[in-house]
């Protein structure tokens, strides 16, 4: 089948290809409550070494406002830390010090270490998504995302991505719509 958008040779049914998935994606896409979002899901097979999104906008032909970058951030507040995700269109930036900080109620946030990032969302850096993500990290979603007809986001490898609708990504677990979620 047909991609919405790009230059992929072929895209297949995320749900069909869990195998070429990281662990808690094909997890979370299979046990996803909303069974309607998970058969949207699409995957197309791309070059990990083109995985960053100015190099992958280019060679795959994707506009940058249907693409959206998943990035971990690191909260601080007291002597405790909370992980959460935000997931934004690549043409625009996530205001980690004012909107996700007061979002989340800390003194202080930034993006986590990439160590950090990698190893405790279980996905590769590169192809860190919202799909999957541990229970008990927010998922804060800038509106533009949900309103776009279709979204790619990584596949949690640096090989390959997902396209799926942008209402579906707001039935995710833990997401949370945060207007002024960028700036």
């Amino acid at each position: 089948m047909p991609a919405p958008f790009g230059n992929f040779a072929t895209a297949r049914l995320a749900l069909d290809v869990c195998a070429d998935l990281a662990a808690p994606v094909a997890y979370a896409l299979r046990s996803w409550d909303a069974s309607e979002a998970a058969g949207a899901v699409l995957y197309v097979d791309t070059d990990p070494a083109k995985a960053d999104t100015a190099t992958f906008a280019e060679a795959y032909e994707v506009p940058l406002d249907a693409s959206a970058n998943c990035v971990v951030v690191a909260a601080k507040r007291g002597g405790h830390t909370t992980l959460a995700a935000c997931l934004a269109l690549a043409d625009t930036r996530v205001d980690v010090n004012s909107a996700v900080r007061r979002h989340l109620g800390s003194r202080k946030a930034s993006f986590a270490p990439l160590e950090t990032a990698v190893a405790e969302s279980g996905m590769e850096y590169g192809g860190i998504t919202p799909v999957g993500l541990p229970a008990a990290w927010p998922l804060l979603i800038d509106a533009a995302v949900v309103e776009a007809p279709f979204v790619l986001v990584g596949s949690g490898r640096r090989r390959g991505k997902l396209i799926l609708p942008g209402w579906a990504l707001a039935r995710l677990p833990g997401a949370e719509i945060v207007p002024g979620l960028t700036g």
